[in-house]
Formats: C-alpha cells, sequence, structure tokens
C-alpha cells in the first residue's frame, strides 16, 4: 500500500474574523472556541491519527514559518512548505504535490484546510482511512462531503450519483455546484443527493500529477522549473523567481470540475468551516439569554442573544443592555457589530484600512 501523507494548507488570512485574525496572526493561529488550542494545532492533533509526523507537510505563506513551527514543535522543519505569496488552493497544492512526489513517487496524499472545526475526529479518521484505501487501488479522487443538516447559502455543495457506491463508502461526483441563493440551499438539502464540500482531498500521487498536467498545464511547466532544486539550499530562491507567474486558481475549478474520475464519501463529522464569527456564536454555548462569552475578564450584563469576544490578554470587556450584536475585543481595536451581518466584515477591513491604518488590520 502507498505510503500516505498529510498536506495541511495554513496560508490564509481569516479576514472576516477580522480584528482577532490579521495579517499578523491569521485565523488558523487563533483560538476561538476557548478549547486551548489554536485551530492548525487541532488540525495537526487530528491527522496525526492517520499520519506519521515525518509524512504530515504544512504549506503557508512566508510570514507564518516560525508561528507555525511553534504551533507545531514536533513537526520536521523541512515538511515546512513557504509560498512567497498568496496564489489560491491550485499552486499550493502543485507546489506540494511535486516535493511529495520528489521523495516518494508512490505515495498517497490527503489534503486539508488547517482552519476547520471537526468535532468527531473518530469519524474523520475512519472516512480519511476510506478514502486512502479508495485511491491507493484506483487513479480516483475523493473528496469529502458532509451531510447537510440546513440549506447553508456559505459553502459549496457536491451532487453524486445515487446507487454508485463503492465498498469503500464512495459515489462517483455528477456536480460540484458554488453557493446558492436560500431557494437553491432549499432545493438542495430537499433533494438528498447534495453534499456540503469540505474542501478535503484524496488522491495518489501519480493520478493527481497526470491530473494537474493535463488540466493545469502551465502552473506546472511553471512550477516544474523548481524540480531540481525542490528540498535543497536553492529551493527558497527558485519558488521565489517563479511563484508570481502561477495562475491564480482554486483547486476546485482548476482540477476537480475538470476531471473524470472523481468520487466522493459522504460524511458527518462535526464539520464547520468556521468562515465568519457567526459561526463561532451558532457553535458556542450559550447561557440562559442566548448569550456566547469567549475570553476571560468579561462581565456581560442584561444583555441577550449575543457574542462576545474577549481576544485581549490585558484588557476587561464590560457590556451591558446589548441584543442580537457581535462585539470583539483585541488588545489594539473594538468591533461591534449585528448578529448576521458577517458579509459587512471585508467591507469593514477596507475601510480601517484606509481611515485608521494598516497597523490595525
Amino acid at each position: 500500500m502507498p505510503t500516505p501523507y498529510c498536506v495541511i494548507m495554513a496560508g490564509g488570512i481569516g479576514s472576516r474574523f477580522w480584528p482577532m485574525s490579521t495579517e499578523e496572526t491569521p485565523k488558523q493561529f487563533l483560538d476561538f472556541l476557548g478549547t486551548g488550542e489554536s485551530l492548525i494545532q487541532q488540525t495537526y492533533k487530528r491527522v496525526r491519527r492517520i499520519f506519521d509526523a515525518k509524512n504530515i507537510l504544512v504549506v503557508t505563506h512566508e510570514n507564518y514559518a516560525a508561528m507555525t513551527q511553534e504551533h507545531l514543535p514536533e513537526l520536521p522543519s523541512e515538511n515546512i512548505i513557504l509560498e512567497p505569496l498568496r496564489r489560491n488552493t491550485a499552486p499550493c497544492i502543485a507546489y506540494a504535490v511535486l516535493k511529495i512526489k520528489k521523495r516518494n513517487p508512490s505515495a498517497n496524499m490527503f489534503i486539508t484546510p488547517a482552519d476547520h472545526l471537526i468535532t468527531d475526529d473518530a469519524a474523520f479518521e475512519n472516512v480519511v482511512r476510506k478514502g486512502l484505501e479508495r485511491t491507493s487501488t484506483s487513479d480516483c479522487f475523493v473528496t469529502i462531503g458532509i451531510k447537510p443538516h440546513k440549506p447553508e447559502t456559505g459553502y459549496g455543495y457536491i451532487q453524486y450519483a445515487e446507487g454508485t457506491e463503492d465498498e469503500h463508502g464512495a459515489y462517483q461526483v455528477k456536480a460540484f455546484t458554488e453557493k446558492p441563493d436560500l431557494e437553491h440551499a432549499k432545493l438542495f438539502l430537499d433533494s438528498g443527493d447534495f453534499l456540503w464540500n469540505a474542501g478535503m482531498f484524496i488522491w495518489n500521487i501519480d493520478a493527481v500529477s497526470k491530473g494537474l498536467d493535463q488540466h493545469l498545464p502551465e502552473l506546472m511547466a511553471t512550477l516544474g522549473e523548481t524540480w531540481n532544486d525542490l528540498d535543497t539550499k536553492y529551493e527558497k530562491q527558485s519558488i521565489e523567481r517563479i511563484y508570481g507567474e502561477c495562475e491564480n486558481i482554486s483547486i476546485d475549478y482548476g482540477l476537480m470540475e475538470r476531471a473524470d474520475q472523481v468520487c466522493v464519501i459522504p460524511a458527518e463529522m462535526g464539520w464547520s468551516d468556521l468562515g465568519n464569527w457567526g459561526a463561532i456564536y451558532d457553535l458556542g454555548a450559550k447561557d440562559a439569554a442566548g448569550n456566547v462569552v469567549v475570553g476571560e475578564r468579561t462581565l456581560v450584563q442584561n444583555c441577550t442573544n449575543c457574542l462576545i469576544v474577549n481576544g485581549s490578554k490585558t484588557k476587561a470587556l464590560v457590556i451591558n443592555d446589548l441584543s442580537d450584536k457581535i462585539v470583539v475585543q483585541t488588545d489594539q481595536c473594538t468591533l461591534t457589530f449585528p448578529q448576521g451581518n458577517d458579509q459587512a466584515i471585508k467591507q469593514i477591513v477596507k475601510s480601517v484600512r484606509i481611515e485608521i491604518g494598516e497597523d490595525y488590520v
């Protein structure tokens, strides 16, 4: 059986979690739910149930090299893959594919984001092991789909062909669908053959190499220029020279939607992509008045249905007489905005950058 490798994607900023998530300390390195572990630490612990430490790689921005090592001290330093700039998921994954292929040309590979929440680790382990078994004996691309429990408009969807289940619990994929409006999301939920796209992928190195060469030839030609320099002292210089030329495209658009042999394994494992502050409120433990409070030195009086987050190490946070609000405090900034208005965060961040300054974003 091919050696299984895991790649954790950890290069994003998580701007919808401003002011806690910033360029300096992005979402994956934060503990939003008060568990005592950052999201990347939770992800790493989860994949260690399946993969040896020497076979786990993290792709992140070069600014986060030291932070990644600090959060994951067991991870070998040569397994931290550094991007000089952000170019979406296809270049990130293709870079990792080349690294693993050079180390082990017959490897199996699992891809996962660093910043998602999964509460059922045993169910996660079970579905990933099924996927690895599936791709060890075939060139199918396996993705993991989450069984939906509400008409969610913030996720992409995967439609699968009923009656095509194999011995690994995998179904043939009929279509990938982008984030729908509410009406279509309700139809997807009612139809029973749609799953949420969790952004996790499993494939063997040979199959994904051929797929990337076929569907993203320019990207692979550009990255291929670095082949002789990978895992040498020249890698950083070589990658910095060509990375800006890489096509800015997601792996979903660039590969999965174009490939023929794509399967999905439905899963229920307490998954959330933790896409915004509203998700933290939905998942948090609520008091009798419907409030979710995260952090220390926090006093909440006469409030209902609020999310109160104190991310400051030094300041107290006192909230009185608020309803249906989200309040987030850090050492240098405090944000208050209405529940259900998460889409406004990116515009707020733009305004802060212009009106107050770069130092606050």
